[in-house]
């Protein structure tokens, strides 16, 4: 991770990301944490793949090497 990606991440702690996984699935929640490897901890996570029928998931923790877009 560069460190330019760092400081990007550090700006939006704490604040609602949505997260597209290599699998297909999207989610929403708030970024808690990340690490150099790009692991994620989300917040008040939502699993918005199906736009008609969401999940709320709560707290979880994303491997990195699973995302593809953090927007």
């Amino acid at each position: 991770m560069s460190r330019r990606t760092a400081d990007i991440l550090e700006e939006i702690l704490g604040k609602f990301v949505f997260v597209r996984l290599r699998d297909g699935k999207k989610l929403r929640g708030k970024l808690k944490g990340f690490d150099q490897r790009l692991n994620l901890v989300l917040e008040e996570t939502e699993d918005i793949t199906n736009a008609e029928k969401t999940r709320k998931l709560g707290t979880i923790i994303l491997r990195g090497n699973n995302v593809i877009i953090i927007a």
